[in-house]
């Protein structure tokens, strides 16, 4: 269907042009109509670019994993399917409607011919490839898979890693051996040398080290404590990602169920209605 200019007008990337420019790429433009959940395009079809005017549509595409990612949302005016309208490029994502939509249908000779006219306009294509860019990053930011342990060996100080060390080999049997012979050795040679001893029974010199070891050792502990309670947070949200993305899914894959299912009883309806006059001997 040929888009009257009225239409252009409405979409803010076109809005700059005079009106005998905006009849020519009206002339050049076409409308399209999608019902609800019918495919726009899909990965491998012929790059052309489409912008929104009434209803919504949603652009995804699907992972190593075999799963749908939703790679955007375009709202009124905006561009999808641009990238591969440039290039002149099969599409590498798929677009549907999720209601009653309109789009316009734009080619790259209609760019060209709008770059002809009005070349500031340029700017604004600029902006709407610089829209896409950043929702791919965002993309890639929120499916990217994070290693907690990386993420807090990479953000450790000197002074967490001297903590997670002396916590490590404090609760360690090298630490429980070694430091049980260190006070037999020392409690007997105490006692051996008797009255020549330099901490006599009942070692009060050993207790204050003793008190003093436990007083530095408990906070350093702490400390490593800590760093493992952080990696335990990092561990929890980042299920808790995973999750929320697989109840999303199921989500979906119940969504796709369920119009299946009223698709097949409105065909079941639709044969049994077919079936009735056939089945109906008449009047005799």
């Amino acid at each position: 269907m040929t888009c009257k200019p009225e239409l252009l007008k409405s979409v803010p990337l076109f809005s700059l042009l005079d009106d005998e420019e905006t009849a020519v790429l009206a002339s050049q433009v076409d409308v399209k109509s999608f019902a609800a959940r019918e495919r726009i395009y899909k990965a491998g079809d012929p790059g052309m670019a489409y912008v929104m005017v009434s209803g919504r549509v949603r652009v995804t595409t699907v992972d190593e994993d075999a799963q749908e990612v939703v790679v955007d949302e375009p709202g009124h005016g905006e561009f999808f399917g641009f990238a591969s309208m440039l290039e002149q490029s099969p599409h590498q994502t798929n677009a549907s409607a999720l209601e009653d939509s309109t789009c316009l249908e734009i080619s790259r000779d209609d760019i060209s011919t709008l770059l002809e006219q009005k070349p500031l306009a340029g700017m604004d294509l600029l902006t709407t490839l610089g829209h896409q860019y950043h929702a791919a990053h965002q993309l890639v930011r929120l499916r990217v898979t994070r290693n907690p342990n990386e993420i807090i060996e990479r953000e450790m100080t000197t002074g967490e890693r001297i903590a997670d060390a002396v916590a490590s080999f404090g609760g360690s049997w090298t630490f429980i051996i070694t430091f049980a012979v260190v006070l037999i050795v020392y409690t007997m040679v105490n006692v051996i040398l008797d009255r020549k001893a330099w901490d006599p029974y009942p070692f009060i010199l050993l207790n204050l080290f003793l008190s003093m070891l436990a007083a530095i050792q408990a906070p350093v502990i702490m400390m490593s404590q800590n760093r493992q309670d952080t990696k335990d947070r990092l561990r929890g949200e980042l299920d808790f990602d995973v999750n929320r993305r697989a109840e999303s899914e199921i989500q979906g894959l119940s969504r796709k169920l369920n119009a299946l299912d009223e698709h097949l009883d409105d065909l079941t309806n639709l044969l049994r209605a077919k079936a009735a006059p056939a089945l109906d001997p008449g009047p005799r």
